[in-house]
């Protein structure tokens, strides 16, 4: 973006009208969705249902992607730094919980052919998948994103570079995936270590949550100060004003994600708990009539 091009004041409206196409998501997002939709479309030719609440949680979350990088919010990113906040909210919070929570990888080794789906296997038992996808190490690469993307170079250099800047939001969206697909636990291939652990390290992004928020909101420097300005906006809050507002969006909005995939390990615990005493049960009885 030309750091002397200001858009006009930000509004709703502009926010939710204001789209503009970006080819290589686009692109991305309709080859997923169309992927998806063909998975689907297979399994019914066999006769079996796949639930419709995993296909309306991938199409939401491919929609949020489209959201995040194509509508007026877009065009705000690199103006105001609470634009900016929404956006990694969007990338890298929401849109990869949704996505995990349509189980994509289950899907893929449902309706694919045979040599297809030991292919599949092969791959999500690699040893470096294996790695990538444990629920530690998928916890730390997302916290270390988190906090690297704001409290590093970075930051100012997605604002300046557009390489940079779609290389950021593939970088949230791949490690917020990893962490919701490695602690949701809910897709073919993940890692299934002891729900109390899955929950602990859902806690635990609390307060790094608060701590990149309360960072942002006490701080009287603005982040890339150069950038903004040299760009030279004359409208709404000042850089420092709204970079506090960022903070306060970035606490409260993504603790509240965070609680949702925390009670998303919950109910999965419960459910597992549950099966587990309906199995000592039958398990008794079967013993009891012998």
């Amino acid at each position: 973006m030309n750091p002397h091009v200001v858009p006009p004041p930000i509004t709703p409206g502009r926010v939710l009208l204001d789209w503009s196409l970006d080819p290589v998501t686009a692109a991305v997002v309709v080859a997923a969705g169309v992927g998806y939709l063909v998975g689907v479309r297979r399994l019914a030719r066999r006769e079996v249902r796949w639930p419709t609440a995993r296909t309306a949680c991938f199409a939401t979350g491919l929609l949020v992607v489209v959201a995040a990088t194509q509508s007026g919010l877009a065009r705000y990113d690199t103006v105001l730094i609470s634009a900016h906040a929404g956006q990694h909210l969007l990338l890298g919070m929401v849109a990869p919980l949704l996505l995990a929570l349509g189980a994509p990888i289950t899907l893929a080794l449902q309706a694919t052919e045979r040599p297809v789906q030991r292919r599949l296997a092969r791959a999500l038992h690699h040893p470096v998948v294996r790695f990538v996808g444990h629920p530690v190490v998928a916890w730390l690469a997302y916290v270390a994103v988190m906090v690297g993307l704001w409290f590093s170079p970075s930051y100012e250099l997605s604002l300046r570079n557009d390489v940079a800047h779609q290389w950021t939001h593939l970088v949230l969206l791949g490690t917020g995936y990893a962490f919701c697909w490695a602690v949701a636990g809910l897709d073919g291939g993940a890692r299934q270590s002891i729900h109390p652990v899955r929950l602990l390290l859902v806690l635990l992004t609390v307060p790094v949550h608060a701590v990149v928020g309360l960072a942002l909101m006490g701080s009287s420097t603005v982040l890339a100060g150069d950038w903004y300005e040299e760009l030279g906006r004359t409208w709404g809050a000042s850089a420092l004003g709204d970079q506090h507002t960022a903070g306060g969006l970035l606490w409260a909005a993504g603790d509240l994600v965070t609680l949702a995939l925390g009670g998303i390990v919950m109910l999965s615990w419960m459910r597992h708990e549950d099966r587990a005493a309906r199995r000592l049960d039958r398990l008794g009885a079967v013993g009891a009539e012998t």
